[in-house]
C-alpha cells in the first residue's frame, strides 16, 4: 500500500527524522506495511477491534447525556521507540518518581520545603489534597509512592517534557496490556520479528513488591475500586484479574480494632494491603469527606495503627498539582541535589506577582486552569483556553489574573510530536503524549517499558484526550537484539492457595442475583414461547388457555401485548448489571455470551410480531441463555461463588414452578393447561416415556414437582439447594448447622415426603413464600 504521509509543520515527528528520513526503528514496521494489501490491512485492524469487543474492553463516557460504556478506541498502530533513547528516558522518570517520593515525605512530615521557600504555603495549606488527618503519618510500607505515572510530550526541538505526574490512582497500566494483545492479533508477524520488550515482567515485579507488604501470610491484597460507575472501571477488574488480587469497594471493607477487614461469605478476613483507585478524599467518610458513600469509616485509624499498605498513601494526590511544576528544578536541587533529567513543560504559579506578570505578557502561549487541578488538555478537569478564543478573552482574565492569581496557574502550550495514525485507510500525522507508568519493586523504582499513548483526533492538541474524542495506541520499545522473554509464572512451582472463604460478600449477592435473574429471564421466555405458539394457532387472545396466562403473566409484571416484554429485557439487563459488578470473577466468555443475549433481546424488542415470529425468536434466546448457562456449567470452577451463583438458579426456578403449577394444574384450569405446563416444563418426551397415558393432574404434578430425577422439578431444585448449602463456609459449626442449612433441610425433606395428591394450591403458595423466606435467610447468614 502507499502512505503519502505528510509531517505537519512546526511539529517533531515520532516516525521521520527532521530531514524526512524514516527513522530505523520504523523501518521494518514501514516496510511489513508497505506488502500488505488493503484488504488485508483491513483484516487486522478488524481482528484487533473484534479481540477488544469480545474482551468488553470500555471506558465510560460523561458529558450532557447519560453516562454510557464505550468501545476501546484503539488507533492500531502502535508507537515504536529505540530502547536506547528509552532508557534514557527511564533513568529520569525514575528520578522523578524518587523525587515525588521525597517531597510527599517532607510535606507530610518536616515540611522543611515549605520553612525553607521552596514551596509557597499557600500552595501546600491551601490544597484541597492536602489532608491533614494524615499528616505525620508514616506510611506502613515505609513510601508514600508505589505506583505512579507520567504524562510525557516530545516538543519541536525532539526533547521530551514532562506534561503531568499522576501519584493520586493512576489509571491505564491495564489498558496498556489490553492495547498490547490487540495491537499484536493484527500485526502478530510483525510483532514476532520486532525485538519488542514485553511488559510482563514489569506487572510480576509489582506484585513481587506488594506481596512483600503482606503482615501475615493469609492476609489479602485487593484493589480498591469506586465501583462500576467509574470510567475505568473495566482496568480495575482486568488488574484485579491479571494480578490475582481481590477486587473491592468500599462497602466490602470494615475497619475493626485499627485493623482493615474485607467481609467474606466466611466472616470478616483481614486485608493488610489496599492498591486505591479511587480518590483519597473518598476513602474514609469520617475523617476525611464525609459525604463520601464510596468510602470505609475507620481508614485512616488504620493507617495510624500501621496494619494496613495503602498504594498509593492517602494524600499524595498533592504532587499532581499543577502549580507544583515550577518549583521542581529547584527542588531537585535541594533534595537530590541534580537537576532535572527530564524537565517539566514550563509553568508559572500566578500567586507570585514576578509570575504573574509573565503570564499576562504571554497570555496567547498559555493554557490557564486551575492551579489545583489536573492538566486541562490531557484531562477532563479545568478549563483549556486554546489560542484562538485567548485573545477575546485577554482583557476580562486580566482583571481575574490579579485578584485570583494564588488559584491560577500559567503553562506554555507545548505543540507535540505527531505519529502516524490509520485515518481513513491511510496514514496520517496527529499528535500523540505517552503515559509512562513506574513501579516501586524490590530492586527499586521500574520503568513499564511502554505505557500508551495519547492519539489526538486531528491536528488539535485539546482533542487528544478520549473524552474528547482522541484514541490510544500500544508503544513499543524495540531493542536491536532479541528480548528477553517474561511470564507472570513463578520460576519454580510455589503458589498459596486461597481459602474458600475469600469471597466478598458483595459479589457472593450479585452471584446470587445474577442466577436468579437468568433463570427467571428463562422462565418468563419458556412461558411467552408456549403462549406464542398457541397464539398462532388460534390468533384470539380471548381465547381460555391465552386469556387466563396472559392474566398469570401480567401478575409477573410481564405484558403479553408486547411481542418481547420490556420486563425480560429488565430481568437480562439486570443480570448484566449484576456481572458488571464481579468482572474480576467472570469469564470473557460468559460476559461475551451474556452481552450477546442482552442485545439480541433489545434487537428483537424492535422488530419481531406475534405468533410464530416470537415463538422463533424466543427459541434463538433460550438457545443463547442455554449458551450462557453451559459456558457456567461447564468451565466455571466449583468454589464457594459458584455455589451462590447455583443456588440462585435453583432458587428462582423452583419458585417459578411452584407459581406456575399452582396456577396452572388446579381444577379450574382451562383446557390445554396441563399441556402447556409439560412444554414449559421441558418434559413432554419425559412425560410420554414415564407415564403410558395422556397428561393428567397427577402425573404433571408427580413429574414437575416431586420427581427428583428431572432437573425442572421442584424437588430437584430444593435436593441441590442442599447439596450445595453443605459446602458453604459455616453450614456447619461445632457439630450444629447454620439456621439457613436447617430451613434448606427442612424444606426439602418435606417436599420429599409428599404425594401428587396431596399437591394443592395451598401447597403450592406455602411452598413460594417458603422458597422466598429461604432467599431472605441467605441474606442474613452470608450478605448481611
Amino acid at each position: 500500500m502507499q502512505f503519502g504521509y505528510q509531517p505537519l509543520a512546526g511539529a517533531a515527528d515520532e516516525m521521520l527524522a527532521p530531514d524526512g528520513s524514516v527513522r530505523e526503528v520504523w523501518t521494518h514496521f514501514l516496510h511489513s506495511l508497505s506488502r500488505m494489501s488493503e484488504e488485508d490491512l483491513a483484516g487486522r485492524v478488524a481482528k484487533a477491534d473484534r479481540y477488544l469487543r469480545d474482551a468488553g474492553v470500555f471506558y465510560r463516557a460523561y458529558g450532557g447525556q447519560p453516562n454510557t460504556e464505550r468501545s476501546w478506541p484503539l488507533s492500531h498502530v502502535p508507537v515504536l521507540i529505540a530502547d536506547k533513547e528509552w532508557l534514557a528516558l527511564a533513568d529520569g522518570l525514575k528520578q522523578r518518581a524518587e523525587l515525588l517520593e521525597k517531597i510527599a515525605a517532607d510535606i507530610y512530615s518536616e515540611n522543611r520545603l515549605v520553612q525553607e521557600g521552596f514551596l509557597p504555603p499557600a500552595l501546600v495549606a491551601g490544597n484541597p489534597e492536602y489532608l491533614r488527618p494524615v499528616a505525620g503519618l508514616k506510611p506502613a510500607g515505609g513510601h508514600f509512592l508505589h505506583f505512579v505515572a507520567f504524562e510525557i510530550g516530545r516538543g519541536p526541538d525532539g526533547k521530551w517534557w514532562v506534561l503531568a505526574d499522576r501519584t493520586q490512582a493512576p489509571s491505564g497500566a491495564g489498558f496498556a496490556l489490553e492495547n498490547r494483545v490487540a495491537t499484536t492479533r493484527a500485526f502478530s508477524d510483525i510483532y514476532a520479528e520486532t525485538h519488542v520488550h514485553r511488559l510482563a515482567s514489569f506487572f510480576g515485579s509489582f506484585r513481587d513488591a506488594l506481596q512483600g507488604h503482606k503482615r501475615h501470610t493469609d492476609d489479602r491484597i485487593a484493589v480498591l475500586t469506586p465501583g462500576p460507575a467509574n470510567e475505568t472501571y473495566f482496568e480495575h477488574s482486568y488488574i484485579a484479574r491479571y494480578l490475582g488480587f481481590m477486587l473491592l469497594e468500599g462497602e466490602d471493607l470494615a475497619v475493626v480494632n485499627g485493623q482493615v477487614m474485607v467481609r467474606t461469605v466466611a466472616g470478616l478476613k483481614p486485608v493488610s494491603v489496599l492498591w486505591r483507585r479511587l480518590d483519597a478524599n473518598y476513602a474514609d467518610p469520617l475523617e476525611l469527606n464525609q459525604s463520601s458513600q464510596i468510602g470505609t469509616p475507620g481508614m485512616v485509624q488504620a493507617l495510624r495503627s500501621g496494619s494496613v499498605t495503602i498504594v498509593n498513601a492517602l494524600g499524595s494526590g498533592l504532587l499532581e498539582t499543577r502549580a507544583l511544576l515550577s518549583f521542581m528544578p529547584a527542588i531537585c536541587r535541594r533534595l537530590l541535589d541534580e537537576d532535572l533529567k527530564i524537565p517539566s513543560v514550563a509553568t508559572w504559579w500566578c500567586g507570585q506577582k514576578a509570575e504573574r506578570e509573565h503570564v499576562a505578557r504571554n497570555l496567547d502561549k498559555m493554557v490557564i486552569g486551575p492551579a489545583f487541578s489536573r492538566l486541562p488538555f490531557f484531562d477532563d478537569g479545568g478549563e483549556s483556553l486554546p489560542a484562538s478564543a485567548l485573545k477575546e478573552k485577554k482583557a476580562a482574565f486580566l482583571k481575574r489574573l490579579e485578584s485570583e492569581g494564588d488559584r491560577l496557574v500559567g503553562q506554555e502550550i507545548v505543540k507535540l510530536s505527531t505519529t502516524p495514525a490509520f485515518v481513513d485507510g491511510k496514514l496520517v500525522p496527529r499528535p500523540m503524549s505517552l503515559r509512562v507508568f513506574a513501579a516501586r519493586t524490590r530492586d527499586g523504582w521500574q520503568i513499564m517499558p511502554g505505557g500508551y499513548a495519547r492519539i489526538g483526533a486531528g491536528e488539535d492538541v485539546s482533542a487528544i484526550a478520549m473524552q474528547k474524542g482522541g484514541s490510544v495506541a500500544d508503544v513499543w520499545i524495540v531493542s536491536d537484539t532479541p528480548v528477553k522473554w517474561s511470564t507472570l509464572l513463578p520460576p519454580e512451582e510455589s503458589f498459596t492457595r486461597n481459602m474458600p472463604g475469600s469471597l466478598p460478600s458483595r459479589a457472593a449477592d450479585n452471584l446470587f442475583w445474577l442466577g436468579r435473574y437468568i433463570e427467571r429471564a428463562e422462565g418468563a421466555l419458556r412461558i411467552l414461547r408456549a403462549w406464542h405458539g398457541r397464539f398462532a394457532e388460534y390468533a384470539d387472545r380471548d381465547q381460555p388457555l391465552l386469556a387466563n396466562v396472559s392474566a398469570y403473566l401480567a401478575a409477573l409484571d410481564i405484558d403479553t401485548e408486547e411481542t418481547v416484554p420490556e420486563s425480560l429485557v429488565m430481568n437480562i439487563s439486570s443480570a448484566l448489571y449484576s456481572a458488571s459488578n464481579i468482572r474480576d470473577r467472570f469469564s470473557p466468555d460468559g460476559w461475551l455470551a451474556l452481552n450477546d443475549l442482552a442485545k439480541t433481546a433489545r434487537d428483537f424488542r424492535a422488530k419481531i410480531q406475534p405468533g410464530d415470529d416470537a415463538t422463533s425468536a424466543m427459541t434463538v434466546l433460550l438457545r443463547k441463555l442455554a449458551g450462557f448457562a453451559g459456558l457456567v456449567h461447564e468451565n466455571m470452577y466449583r468454589f464457594t461463588g459458584w455455589r451462590f451463583l447455583s443456588i440462585g438458579r435453583y432458587l428462582e426456578r423452583g419458585l417459578h414452578m411452584s407459581r406456575l403449577l399452582g396456577h396452572l394444574s388446579g381444577p379450574d384450569a382451562p383446557d390445554g393447561a396441563l399441556d402447556m405446563l409439560i412444554e414449559i416444563g421441558d418434559s413432554v418426551m419425559t412425560h410420554r416415556r414415564r407415564y403410558n397415558v395422556a397428561t393428567a393432574r397427577l402425573t404433571v404434578t408427580d413429574l414437575l414437582a416431586l420427581d427428583p430425577l428431572n432437573p425442572r422439578s421442584i424437588l430437584f431444585q430444593l435436593n441441590e439447594i442442599r447439596t450445595q448449602v453443605e459446602q458453604l463456609p459455616n453450614a456447619i459449626v461445632n457439630g450444629q448447622m447454620s439456621s439457613f442449612y436447617r430451613e434448606a433441610m427442612r424444606l426439602h425433606s418435606n417436599l420429599a415426603l409428599m404425594t401428587p395428591e396431596g399437591m394443592t394450591g395451598d401447597i403450592y403458595t406455602q411452598l413460594e413464600a417458603e422458597m422466598e423466606r429461604l432467599s431472605d435467610l441467605l441474606s442474613r447468614t452470608y450478605i448481611g
